[in-house]
């Protein structure tokens, strides 16, 4: 069984978990712009991204798409099909070179039964998710669009235990970033230019960099 040596360990370790599952899981790799699953699809896994960035995206009826979450390292997704969710009611796409576990919907329930540990993991995962939409929702009702802006950036920057900048996606555009914020790439383009004046950002190497100091954005009432 997979407790049998999982529960002697005092810690515990996704990645290490994972490749102990020795059934209905697979490893694949995507390139930049892949998609991984779209909307509509049947939903019949779980996934885990062990190396890269995932784009989730609705598109409404008129054609028009929203990005609604970015992923990166450590997260899952498509968990709606573990409850009632029978197709996929967002699409997912890489926005770099990812590798993913695929976890078949099956194989979850019954490690959900078997191992506590993982158990655990995937509903402090699922209560962290719960509590990010509840504060994307407060951010688009009473935020203003530059301070949206601000949040996402430093969401996405993925500071360093030591406060250092990190590169934000390269290629995400200012229209991509206006679709995730509810505004126009028109002011997007006005508060990036603002930022970097401010020094709260920069740009090297093709890269954006965002400075601890864009917190004050943030955190300014």
């Amino acid at each position: 069984m997979l407790r049998s040596q999982l529960t002697k360990e005092r810690g515990f370790e996704p990645l290490t978990f994972l490749s102990r599952v020795s059934r209905g899981q697979s490893i694949e790799t995507y390139v930049d712009g892949q998609s991984i699953f779209a909307q509509g699809d049947f939903a019949t896994a779980i996934f885990y991204i062990h190396r890269g960035r995932v784009k989730l995206s609705v598109v409404s009826k008129e054609g028009k798409e929203a990005i609604i979450a970015i992923l990166a390292n450590g997260q899952f997704f498509g968990e709606g099909c573990l409850v009632s969710q029978t197709h996929r009611i967002v699409s997912a796409t890489a926005m770099d070179e990812c590798s993913l576990a695929r976890l078949d919907k099956q194989v979850v329930v019954e490690i959900l039964h078997e191992e506590p540990a993982f158990t655990k993991l995937f509903i402090s995962y699922l209560l962290s998710r719960n509590a990010r939409i509840e504060a994307d929702l407060l951010d688009q009702l009473f935020n203003s669009s530059e301070k949206r802006l601000a949040r996402l950036l430093v969401l996405l920057a993925n500071f360093g235990k030591e406060g250092k900048p990190e590169p934000v996606i390269a290629k995400i555009s200012q229209e991509a970033l206006a679709e995730m914020i509810g505004t126009t790439r028109s002011r997007v383009s006005s508060f990036m230019n603002k930022f970097r004046r401010l020094g709260f950002i920069d740009y090297s190497g093709g890269s954006l960099y965002v400075h601890s100091s864009l917190l004050n954005v943030v955190l300014h009432d």
